[in-house]
């Protein structure tokens, strides 16, 4: 082992030569052209154009088949209900406040308490509804509305039945002071209106606008006057506003 490794040793250090006893070799330097190196490639043959196939004809229309050859636009079907049937449905949902026709009767949307009214409704419906929201979560008090209030006649922070009604009913023009439950039993013109309809008598009046009722009572069940479902109107006088 001691013997090659002193092998080794000696051709180690009889490469180590002086520059004298050995070869040199001198790398060439690189001779890189200033011009542009553009390889020259030759052009691919252009392709040679398809013949243009032909338009493959577009299938014919089949005729329509009527199922029924005789049915026309204009037939009624079978099982449908007729006219009278479909305004009972509808005054059973909306009461009487469609008036004759409630098919025609708008509806007042109602959302966390508030009441809306539909865009194409009259201007003095949106006044009504606009008013009545402002006093929909008002307390009751018995009087309130009526002119016991220190900012005025019909400001108040709190309201009874009739002078809530009174309120909304004012901010469209119908009335000029509050009224009691008893005097708006006189109120307009008899019967149910299209749009506005009067409940009153000589303890406690509310008021329905398309549809959705007001009514100091719904206080109670949900915080809002507004409120969506129909109540009884047996012992209450019917009136409704001029032109509503």
């Amino acid at each position: 082992m001691r013997l090659i490794i002193a092998l080794v040793i000696a051709c180690l250090f009889a490469g180590c030569g002086t520059s004298s006893e050995r070869r040199v070799h001198r790398l060439n330097a690189w001779s890189i052209s200033s011009k542009p190196f553009i390889p020259r490639v030759s052009a691919a043959p252009k392709p040679k154009p398809q013949a243009a196939r032909a338009a493959a004809p577009k299938p014919k229309p089949r005729a329509a088949v009527a199922e029924n050859p005789g049915a026309t636009d204009d037939a009624v079907s079978p099982g449908a209900p007729t006219d009278a049937e479909i305004r009972a449905q509808l005054r059973r949902l909306y009461g009487q406040s469609g008036g004759a026709d409630p098919a025609s009767a708008r509806t007042v949307a109602l959302s966390s308490g508030m009441a809306s009214a539909p865009p194409d409704a009259p201007r003095k419906v949106q006044l009504i509804v606009s008013a009545a929201n402002q006093v929909a979560r008002l307390p009751y008090v018995y009087g309130g509305g009526h002119g016991g209030g220190t900012e005025g006649v019909w400001v108040d922070n709190a309201y009874d039945c009739s002078g809530s009604v009174s309120f909304a009913l004012a901010n469209a023009g119908f009335l000029k002071s509050p009224e009691a439950s008893g005097a708006l039993e006189h109120f307009g013109k008899p019967g149910p209106g299209k749009w506005v309809t009067i409940y009153a008598n000589a303890g406690h009046a509310f008021m329905e606008v398309g549809g959705a009722r007001f009514d100091t009572v719904g206080l109670k069940q949900s915080g809002s006057r507004w409120q969506p479902a129909y109540r009884s109107v047996r012992g209450f006088t019917v009136r409704h506003p001029p032109g509503l």
